[in-house]
């Protein structure tokens, strides 16, 4: 079947509508990227003035050390028409989402501007503003931190992989989203949303409820429609977990399906870029990058001809096979998760798909035990072998080790609220010494429990996919590098948002996207943020 024009899946904005009345006035609230493409081409829209900002005189990196940096660096932004950066402007100083506005986002917005004069596009970004995970390197004026102080200056040699891809498919680079310091990695039980940088992020439905992490403002920011498009990272559940609870919808793709150059890494079994991305977005950031190429050669036979746009199709669930695992729709009887979700599988049947309930994942508590299944034991050694690497490919850096990092911040615990969340997992990181024989074994269990879980089970039952809530199976997609697609599902008794995964085996993301697409459509459940307190 045809898909549908409204394109909201998989979009990260929210809505757009043109004006009635005969003029041709833009309206910015939930808009797709299709639809601004449709208000380049008939002249409702320019991407200067989508982007427009002023650009603060004297703009430079500097180094911490004076505490001023501590502050979100939007002093580029100011308020003008209804535009992005006008409302990162408004919102930021509530929901904390943006660290970092780019003071050369107007001059791109400019060329591409120029250039769609001249009849030369790029492809359906050219021209639109990206937001990026504040992991993800740029070779300009803005810094890549992790949201830590200690970083801040620092220059990259090159951009991330996928940065290069979006300039190339024409994206205006935005500015840099915040995210739980390191991206969570930094302490027990977490930062909920926390860095030093950008400050704490609030979730825009209910202030007071998680935003979940570690693509924190990335999610945030689409949610509250501050930006066009916002690309994040995942490593275990970091896209799933914040685009469920901020009611978007997160794709998490196979690893090395998209590059990871560039990207402070964590570990190189689980990291992969994506976030809150429509197909065209993926279309671009897919590909072989020399600088990641055993990964992104490996994943490059799933890239399916002729793209990801292909997949948005209205009837994408008839046919398809779900399986509903054991453990993981126990709410309490009574309760709106409880009568959503079986709603929600109920219309998925409807929709023509054969959902096959009751079904077990071998060894899922030990899959759930960071400790048992060898998930810490692995990432803390990975984390800083990778870390020191990635510092020392910098052109220049205020610190070049983990252990760097840790003295910085004993040596600001005011700024970097050592008190308030510790960094007992840098430490931990830190007492590592590189890839040992645990280390070893520890992979190889990993591999071995989702090999003869999760992997086994679709197999033996021929799925298509998981269906789980929220980002509940992240941990069992995490460990051999599976992709996942979260779409909203509902909202609890006190307003906070719920989202429903589709997870697959690697390179079922065409599958994934057919039915995330196909369920969004049939249940059109999100709604903008309400801010509530």
């Amino acid at each position: 079947m045809a898909r549908q024009p409204a394109l909201v899946v998989v979009v990260v904005v929210a809505a757009v509508a043109l004006a009635g009345g005969g003029s041709l006035g833009f309206e910015f609230h939930e808009a797709t990227v299709d639809a601004i493409q449709l208000g380049f081409s008939n002249g409702s829209l320019t991407s200067t003035a989508l982007v427009r900002l002023r650009v603060p005189r004297g703009h430079r990196r500097r180094h911490p050390a004076r505490l001023q940096q501590r502050q979100p660096h939007l002093h580029g932004a100011r308020p003008l028409l209804p535009r992005v950066l006008d409302r990162i402007a408004r919102l930021n100083t509530l929901l904390h989402a943006v660290i970092e506005v780019n003071p050369d986002a107007l001059a791109q917005a400019a060329r591409a501007d120029a250039e769609r004069a001249t009849g030369h596009r790029c492809g359906p970004l050219h021209g639109v503003p990206v937001l990026l995970k504040d992991i993800i390197a740029t070779r300009d004026r803005l810094n890549t931190t992790a949201g830590s102080l200690s970083l801040l200056g620092a220059v990259a040699r090159r951009d991330a992989g996928v940065v290069a891809r979006l300039r190339r498919a024409g994206a205006v680079v935005l500015g840099k989203a915040n995210l739980p310091e390191w991206a969570n990695f930094r302490s027990s039980p977490g930062l909920r949303g926390w860095s030093a940088r950008g400050g704490q992020s609030r979730n825009p439905y209910v202030l007071s409820a998680d935003p979940c992490g570690s693509s924190t403002g990335p999610a945030i920011a689409a949610a509250a429609n501050m930006a066009a498009v916002t690309v994040g990272t995942e490593t275990t559940a970091s896209i799933l977990c914040p685009a469920a609870a901020n009611s978007v919808v997160g794709i998490k793709p196979t690893v090395g399906l998209t590059s990871r150059s560039g990207v402070i890494p964590f570990t190189t079994r689980q990291d992969t870029v994506g976030g809150r991305c429509c197909p065209c977005v993926l279309d671009a950031i897919v590909g072989y990058d020399a600088l990641d190429a055993k990964a992104t050669k490996a994943a490059s036979k799933y890239i399916p001809a002729g793209g990801y746009v292909q997949f948005l199709r209205i009837d994408g669930l008839k046919g398809k096979r779900i399986g509903i695992p054991d453990g993981f729709f126990d709410f309490p009887n009574g309760t709106v998760r409880k009568m959503v979700y079986k709603q929600h599988l109920n219309t998925m049947r409807q929709q023509g798909a054969v959902v096959i309930e009751n079904l077990e994942i071998a060894n899922l508590s030990v899959i759930f035990d960071g400790t048992k299944s060898g998930l810490l034991t692995a990432l803390l050694a990975e984390f800083k072998l990778n870390l020191n690497n990635y510092l020392s490919d910098l052109s220049y850096s205020p610190v070049r080790s983990l252990a760097e990092i840790i003295a910085f911040n004993n040596a600001h615990p005011v700024e970097e609220e050592l008190k308030e969340h510790g960094q007992s997992i840098l430490l931990m990181s830190e007492n590592t010494a590189g890839i040992g024989p645990a280390e070893k074994a520890a992979i190889r269990r990993l591999n071995e429990l989702s090999v003869n879980g999760v992997e086994k089970l679709m197999n033996d039952h021929q799925l298509d996919a998981i269906v789980t809530p929220d980002s509940a199976a992240a941990v069992v997609l995490a460990f051999h590098g599976l992709p996942g697609v979260v779409v909203p599902a509902g909202y609890d008794e006190k307003g906070v948002p719920f989202g429903v995964c589709f997870g697959g085996l690697k390179g079922y993301e065409p599958r994934l996207i057919e039915m995330a697409y196909a369920f969004e459509q049939v249940t059109k459940v999100r709604m903008p943020p309400m801010f509530k307190p």
